[in-house]
């Protein structure tokens, strides 16, 4: 049966429809948008590896990379390769894998229709063979080698090494060449039927389309393939410490400027819905408020010259970890540290004035009011607020429930030095 969820603060009609055994399928139609956009997501990312579905003895431990090396993987059968397909259909596509989740996704302004359809039958056709597995083997290796020497992917990994002593998002999503060495067809196919069974799988779609056709068309396609109930997927992570791993970790490699980034490590963990999204939009709040383009800090450091125009903070929230990092290229990362831990305990000491907290509550909305605009945003962002049981369409309405207290409390709650790392790489000399 077809839900409409009536969004009243954005005015957007959402269609949902449950196609047994489980996919939950999202429709947005936009009417005047010439483009439109379909993601299909599994609810399984690169810290996957150890887990055991409900009704089954045995627990499963499988490389690291696996998620990522799928994703690949998929876009080949017997017929050759998706990429092509869709581009003859005048459409182009794409994948990503993160931490948590992979999303297949097309992009067509013509024959949506044949794209949706190629969309669903190559997500759910695997084909592997040992010889294109150990082909694959040699592409992602040379992926995972040149990321190895990426000054910014390196700060990031580095940090969240620091932050982290035990938990996998510690560790690059697409593996390492020794763990990536492990896996063989057996291992994609088995990861391939449990995550990538439709109750663990979501499909969103936006664009000048009709709701109605394109949720009868999933459900023809689904159910061709005669799915069997799963069990619920039980990920088994090892239980990480409150403590940070390392307070400081810094690498040389081949950059004009040094980098520096500073990350917190949540203590703040173990659940979802409204709550989660809650507390990540009054961090990210906070730290727009204290180190965001028109904060007193912000100008402060660019007025020094200690960062420029691509300095950031921004803050990541999942059930099982979460943390913020800020940070960016600057000339003295030595005197950038000492001033944003200054910085920190300044406005901490000062608080966050009512003011204040109505500007950048008021400008939250306006940035997040145009960026509904770009169909790509609403079609990546929802399926991953979905898998954590949050409505990304809520959230204008959680962002206006949020009061003052609220983000001073994050302010001083998350922003502790104890549980802070520091990141650097330097320019070999």
């Amino acid at each position: 049966m077809t839900k409409i969820l009536e969004q009243s603060v954005i005015k957007e009609k959402l269609y949902w429809q449950r196609i047994e055994p489980g996919l939950e399928v999202f429709v947005l139609p936009k009417k005047g948008y010439n483009k439109k956009y379909a993601t299909y997501s599994a609810n399984f990312g690169s810290i996957d590896s150890h887990f055991i579905v409900e009704g089954e003895k045995r627990e499963l431990q499988v490389p690291d990379g696996v998620a990522h090396f799928l994703e690949h993987k998929l876009f080949e059968d017997e017929e050759g390769n998706a990429f092509d397909r869709f581009a003859v259909l005048g459409a182009s596509s794409n994948a990503f894998t993160n931490f948590t989740n992979t999303t297949y996704l097309f992009a067509a302004t013509d024959n949506f229709t044949q794209c949706l359809e190629l969309l669903l039958d190559f997500v759910q056709n695997p084909y592997f063979t040992d010889e294109s597995v150990e082909k694959e083997k040699g592409i992602i290796g040379q992926e995972i080698r040149m990321y190895e020497d990426n000054p910014q992917w390196r700060l990031f990994f580095n940090l969240l090494g620091a932050l982290y002593q035990k938990h996998p998002v510690r560790i690059d999503i697409a593996g390492t060449v020794e763990s990536i060495s492990k896996i063989n067809k057996e291992v994609l196919y088995q990861c391939y039927r449990t995550f990538y069974h439709p109750s663990n799988m979501a499909i969103f779609v936006v664009g000048d389309v009709d709701a109605e056709q394109v949720l009868a068309q999933i459900e023809n396609n689904i159910h061709k393939h005669n799915y069997q109930p799963l069990g619920e997927i039980k990920r088994l992570l090892p239980q990480e410490p409150a403590e940070i791993a390392q307070e400081y970790i810094e690498q040389t490699l081949v950059v004009s400027e040094p980098l520096l980034n500073i990350g917190f490590k949540e203590q703040d963990l173990g659940y979802d819905g409204e709550k989660l999204f809650r507390r990540e939009i009054a961090t990210n709040l906070m730290l727009d408020i204290v180190f965001g383009p028109s904060s007193k800090l912000y100008n402060e450091l660019y007025e020094e010259g200690l960062i420029d125009d691509e300095f950031d903070a921004g803050y990541v929230a999942e059930i099982d970890y979460s943390h913020s990092i800020i940070g960016g290229e600057t000339a003295d990362p030595e005197r950038l540290y000492d001033r944003l831990v200054a910085g920190i305990k300044r406005a901490q000491a000062e608080g966050i004035s009512q003011a204040e907290f109505a500007h950048y509550q008021r400008k939250a909305m306006g940035e997040f009011l145009k960026s509904f605009n770009s169909l790509e945003f609403v079609a990546n962002s929802y399926p991953a607020y979905h898998f954590k049981n949050i409505n990304f369409f809520d959230y204008l309405q959680v962002l206006q429930e949020l009061t003052h207290d609220d983000v001073n409390q994050r302010l001083q709650e998350h922003l502790k030095l104890d549980y802070m790392a520091r990141s650097v790489i330097w320019p070999k000399s």
